[in-house]
């Protein structure tokens, strides 16, 4: 069964087009994970602070490869060309799937 971590991230207005900057180079590097299944940035359409970085994984166990990762630790690090924060605070979720349903030839209206 999968499982999803969401971090619940508290950006300014300010910094909003900044995050989605940062977090765009992590897609690709994501998909070369064994255990991947998905990612999305999820910006509040109202006027919420909290944004959601969604990720998905087969196991626990892939998660936690790629949270040991070099690709983890390089993307998260401060290094030598320490960036400004663009979140104001996180909080991590975490859940297993325990029922889910996609529109992919499912039949439904439309097709």
């Amino acid at each position: 069964m999968s499982v999803v971590k969401i971090n619940a991230l508290t950006v300014p207005a300010e910094t909003g087009d900044e995050i989605v900057n940062r977090f765009a180079p992590a897609i690709e590097r994501l998909d070369s994970f064994e255990g991947f299944e998905r990612f999305a940035l999820l910006k509040p359409t109202d006027d919420r602070s909290v944004w959601f970085v969604y990720t998905q994984w087969a196991s626990e166990e892939a998660y936690e490869g790629w949270k040991n990762s070099r690709s983890f630790a390089s993307s998260h690090a401060e290094g030598a060309e320490k960036k400004k924060p663009v979140a104001t605070g996180a909080e991590l979720l975490e859940f297993e799937t325990t029922l889910e349903a996609t529109g992919f030839g499912s039949g439904g209206a439309g097709q």
